[in-house]
């Protein structure tokens, strides 16, 4: 298979690291990677692409926690690997351990995908399920990643010990439009332990965040309390957010979505903050 080239050096470290990868995959005979169009399943799909050719499938499962905007980034992204891609539904919010949004809720939605997969790649000739977990996330709380080591999906970038920003500076020296992609969790991320999930609500904070992304705000998180919304955006970034006309018109925008009332975190945005209830 012909190799995606590397457009600038990487340090020895991480070439090491992409040398072990291609290896680690080339040794499998056919998978199927769970891709959420993320830069850590990203990396895999290419890899995998690159290493087994039509050997290799993208699986996307699709919900309402899925912002639409991601899904639509996840397919240009696949095409431009070049990687045969293909799309399930999920039923998540059906489960009560997902919509009553316990502090375990990952697991019953990665249960819920990895059930799905599972039926896609053993209809598709046995396929081997691969996802996208990195060795940062072992350290994090992370119930998902027990579901899918339940279901025997295996996670090449963990067992290799490649984290994230590893797996960045990879992606960048390869040339992947996306290497500097934000972090971007499913949108039950933006709700408290304890607070129903709806399709309802989801929605809502979904078009909160692609109108504030659409005004330029590429890298942001909506909060969702009730019917208030918590925005939270880079400390650098918080200043143009306190500018009377950009106020008014997010006042009007979310008011309209159904927001009762909206305010701007001073402390910026930081990704897994809500895990804090869990200390």
């Amino acid at each position: 298979m012909s190799n995606f080239e590397l457009i600038e050096p990487l340090p020895l470290q991480e070439l090491n690291r992409l040398t072990s990868l291609r290896e680690y995959i080339s040794e499998l005979e056919r998978v199927c990677i769970a891709y959420s169009g993320g830069v850590d399943s990203s990396l895999v799909a290419a890899i995998s692409k690159e290493q087994l050719g039509k050997n290799a499938i993208a699986i996307t499962g699709i919900s309402a926690a899925l912002a639409p905007l991601l899904l639509n980034e996840a397919r240009n992204q696949a095409n431009w690997i070049g990687i045969t891609h293909k799309e399930c539904f999920t039923t998540e919010l059906k489960d009560p351990n997902y919509n009553q949004n316990p502090t375990n809720r990952c697991y019953a939605c990665k249960r819920e995908l990895h059930a799905h997969l599972t039926k896609i790649s053993q209809e598709a000739g046995n396929y081997l399920v691969l996802d996208g977990v990195n060795f940062d996330d072992l350290k994090d709380h992370r119930p998902g990643i027990t579901a899918a080591k339940e279901a025997g999906v295996t996670s090449p970038l963990a067992d290799l010990k490649i984290g994230k920003e590893s797996i960045r500076k990879i992606s960048k020296a390869l040339g992947f439009p996306w290497w500097n992609k934000p972090a971007e969790p499913c949108l039950s991320s933006r709700f408290p332990y304890g607070e129903s999930i709806s399709l309802e609500k989801l929605i809502r904070v979904a078009k909160a965040e692609s109108w504030l992304k659409l005004n330029g705000f590429n890298k942001v998180r909506v909060r969702s309390i009730e019917l208030a919304a918590k925005i939270e955006v880079p400390l650098d970034r918080i200043q143009e957010l306190e500018g009377d006309l950009i106020q008014q018109k997010i006042l009007k925008e979310f008011r309209r979505l159904g927001f009762k009332s909206i305010i701007v975190d001073p402390e910026g945005l930081i990704s897994g903050k809500l895990n804090r209830q869990l200390k």
